[in-house]
């Protein structure tokens, strides 16, 4: 299914300069450690689902990069700006080799299917 994207020439160009633009520093780290790492785990502070997924990829030995924003009440305007980007509502977000896997659920059914790559 295609996911629905409000299309730019539907967005006036103040508020398109005002997405762009929005807590861009943090966005331009997670693209970069996403292009640059094998696996990327973005998170927050005290969410249990993010515990979950850190805790499986240490146990199945696969080795990431761990982004933190803030917890629950802190820092949330960042982590929409990474939700935006990603067009995922909730953390954790994994990446694997440069593509979003989804979150924690998904991490446990791609361990379940074998899929996950032990680091060397």
């Amino acid at each position: 299914m295609e996911r629905i994207v409000l299309s730019s020439d539907r967005v006036a160009k103040p508020v398109e300069e005002q997405v762009a633009s929005f807590h861009r520093d943090v966005v331009e780290a997670v693209d970069a450690a996403v292009k640059r790492d094998p696996v990327v785990v973005v998170g927050m502070a005290q969410n249990p689902f993010v515990k979950r997924a850190r805790k499986l990829l240490d146990a199945e030995g696969v080795s990431f990069t761990y982004l933190e924003y803030g917890s629950y009440l802190s820092q949330w305007q960042k982590r929409l700006a990474i939700k935006l980007y990603a067009g995922f509502p909730t953390f954790p977000m994994v990446f694997m080799d440069g593509k979003l896997v989804g979150g924690n659920a998904e991490l446990e059914k791609l361990r379940e299917a074998g899929k996950l790559k032990k680091s060397s």
